[in-house]
């Protein structure tokens, strides 16, 4: 009896739906393999150019209707003509907090072939996986804009740090960081910002008692910046605040080939609402429709979907055949110095799975429904 896992797609703006359609291909195939499961996608049309038609990023509904799925595959959200606070706001943001999609999960990880910036420096010395407080902080929406066009102009932007946000997020790095056997930094700004951040460390550390096996570690955001760079293999496990993770993410994207390789996760751990996987390169509106897009950061993140629903193994097959292909170089990009095109590149995934299956098959893949 074939697990049914009903996928909502939203490939979004610009190159979105070109390297989604790639992570479909990816899943397509794997549904065909393995008798055990299926997928059921379906595709809404929301984004920028949904706007334009109709003033807003998705139906007036469409929270309603995404909630009856087991997952979300987006694409990219953005283009001109459209304020970038509107088009994050109403469809990227209002889905991970009204989904209570608390942690963000960026894994940091230099695959063999990938290109990086930094001499010197070994694989395994940049395999990180950032978790990002993705509900609250500085992204939360509090403020006000006060006497405007005036003299006396004023806007603020307050950061919103509950205990309950702040323990949860913290709870699952230690969690994780004690089921992978690794360490863990926090990541604060506990010196300038003398509420928000110094309650992050307090808490940090409260929880820490819970957790005496977990070695941790404490950095302020500017001197992670300066060790991540210098000093990558100090980071495995690391948990932060909204906007330092979302900062910080993207200078590891450089550091691991960049941002064409750079996939996300928007959990909800209770699997009380959908959870949300992405790609985190945005819509990239310069190249959109010419068929070069990077696609290996949507095919990254659809393993990431795989492991959340449970086929850990058919994870693994994703990325080592990911590797594979940059390690070969045979059907890259342009943003990684080839010439192939979005599907070409997404078809040697494909080719290199059938390869790595052909040796070993993963029929005793887990499945936690």
């Amino acid at each position: 009896m074939k697990n049914i896992h009903k996928i909502a797609v939203i490939p979004g703006d610009g190159i979105g739906p070109e390297v989604i359609r790639e992570g479909v291909k990816v899943l397509q195939k794997i549904a065909e393999w393995d008798e055990r499961l299926q997928f059921q996608f379906d595709f809404f049309p929301w984004g920028c150019e949904y706007y334009v038609r109709h003033g807003k990023m998705m139906a007036d509904d469409g929270m309603e209707q995404l909630q009856s799925f087991d997952a979300i595959y987006l694409g990219a959200v953005g283009y001109p003509g459209v304020p970038d606070h509107v088009s994050l706001w109403d469809l990227l943001l209002k889905i991970r907090k009204r989904f209570d999609q608390y942690v963000n999960l960026r894994p940091i990880k230099l695959l063999q072939g990938a290109p990086c910036p930094l001499r010197d420096v070994r694989r395994e010395d940049i395999d990180m996986l950032f978790i990002r407080e993705n509900s609250e902080g500085e992204y939360a929406g509090a403020g006000d804009w006060l006497f405007k066009g005036k003299p006396e102009e004023v806007v603020l932007q307050t950061g919103v740090f509950s205990r309950k946000g702040t323990e949860r997020i913290i709870r699952y790095a230690y969690e994780t960081a004690r089921k992978t056997g690794k360490t863990l930094t926090s990541v604060s700004k506990g010196n300038a910002l003398n509420y928000s951040m110094v309650f992050w460390d307090q808490v940090f550390e409260e929880i820490g008692k819970e957790y005496p096996d977990v070695q941790t570690y404490s950095y302020l955001v500017d001197a992670a910046s300066m060790y991540m760079i210098n000093q990558p293999k100090r980071f495995q496990i690391v948990v932060t605040s909204n906007l330092f993770g979302d900062i910080l993410t993207d200078l590891g994207a450089a550091l691991a080939g960049g941002l064409g390789l750079a996939a996300g996760a928007n959990i909800n751990p209770e699997r009380i609402y959908p959870s949300m996987f992405e790609p985190i390169h945005g819509s990239a509106p310069d190249i959109a429709g010419q068929g070069i897009a990077n696609p290996l950061a949507a095919i990254w993140s659809a393993s990431q979907m795989l492991e959340f629903l449970g086929y850990e193994e058919w994870a693994h097959v994703v990325l080592e055949a990911t590797e594979q292909v940059l390690k070969e170089q045979k059907a890259l990009t342009p943003d990684l110095g080839g010439t192939a095109s979005t599907s070409e590149a997404g078809d040697e995934v494909v080719l290199k799975m059938t390869e790595i299956i052909g040796k070993s098959f993963p029929t005793t893949a887990s499945s936690n429904h």
